[in-house]
């Protein structure tokens, strides 16, 4: 599976480089690199929102080589397309159709941005291996830079060329949970001879389910909060 360096050369816009790292946070797209930028300050921190750990880890370049330096593979972006085979370095593919072309590629791909005003230069474009063009209005076909860096890796996330990220309940929390469940069908006078065998049942569900943290601390909650309810009512009775 790829890994993704997201390069913006020459950025004017502070806030749009700090809208680029919070959609690299979006997307689970870490490493940011500048190619001579504008001064970044507060507007692009603010901008960044819980993307600032990476607009402040981004890495500042002098020129493009430097930027590209240990990738394997270069995907420029374009907001000009043609089908013209005299002019094939801005023959350009979707984002999807980039997508699904890397998603079971290894190595580290460039995702290469140009500037707000005119984009990537010819020289630019030609070290690129592919070339992107996001379908838009022929009335207005140039996107914001950091929209552009949004909708690229949606592209890469939702064909799996981006790992999706998912922080999994551990063992010892699990077993918290099937615990908690043990002492709900106790407090709830549930069949002692059905116990073990719905315990067991419980248990394979939730390997089935492979729960997150998120999920495992909601369910675990619910479970003990009914469990403290019921005693509660019945110290009263």
């Amino acid at each position: 599976m790829p890994t993704f360096r997201v390069v913006l050369v020459e950025p004017k816009n502070e806030g749009n480089v700090g809208a680029v790292a919070r959609g690299m946070k979006n997307f689970g797209c870490t490493e940011l690199v500048l190619v001579n930028p504008c001064r970044l300050a507060d507007e692009a921190r603010q901008r960044a929102m819980r993307g600032i750990e990476i607009l402040e880890s981004a890495r500042t370049v002098g020129n493009l080589d430097a930027a590209l330096k240990g990738t394997d593979l270069i995907i420029g972006t374009s907001g000009v397309d043609t089908k013209s085979e005299k002019r094939f370095a801005r023959i350009s593919l979707t984002p999807r159709e980039a997508a699904s072309r890397v998603a079971k590629k290894d190595g580290r791909v460039a995702l290469l941005f140009g500037r707000e005003d005119f984009g990537l230069l010819d020289d630019e474009l030609r070290r690129c291996d592919l070339l992107v063009t996001i379908p838009a209005s022929d009335e207005y076909p140039i996107l914001n830079l950091s929209h552009a860096v949004t909708i690229l890796l949606y592209e890469l996330l939702s064909t799996g060329a981006i790992k999706r990220t998912r922080r999994e309940a551990s063992g010892m929390e699990k077993e918290k949970l099937h615990e908690a469940f043990k002492s709900l069908l106790a407090v709830t006078n549930y069949p002692v001879h059905k116990r073990a065998r719905t315990q067991v049942m419980f248990r394979r569900l939730i390997g089935r389910a492979v729960p997150s943290k998120w999920e495992f601390h909601a369910l675990i909650g619910a479970i003990q909060r009914a469990t403290k309810r019921i005693q509660r009512l019945e110290r009263e009775d």
